[in-house]
């Protein structure tokens, strides 16, 4: 299963094993990680699940799709290569070592 790290702003880390399949949105959710907030559940219909995702991982994910981008539109204080939405992102093997920081707050 691979490990992901969920860093709050706050400096704290949190290093869960979520499921291949899941979104890293659900295993933050289903581990009660605080800073993603999830309020849509997943639909891509709200931006807070918005996380900074490490530059070293910014080309490894899948590409955003345009919904993604357009949501991100109303996430605090967006960066154009390392905002993510966290529903989007499917949980595959290669999301092992993962990490993604949550930005100061959620919209």
């Amino acid at each position: 299963m691979p490990k992901i790290k969920y860093i709050e702003y706050s400096g704290q880390e949190h290093e869960i094993d979520v499921a291949v399949g899941l979104t890293v949105m659900e295993g933050a959710r289903d581990n009660a990680i605080p800073g993603i907030e999830a309020d849509c559940g997943g639909a891509c219909a709200c931006s807070t699940c918005h996380v900074y995702v490490d530059e070293a991982w910014v080309d490894r994910l899948p590409a955003k799709d345009d919904m993604e981008i357009d949501m991100l539109d109303f996430a605090h204080e967006p960066d154009p290569q390392k905002s993510r939405l966290t529903c989007q992102l499917k949980v595959t093997e290669a999301f092992d070592g993962l990490i993604v920081r949550m930005p100061e707050r959620q919209i």
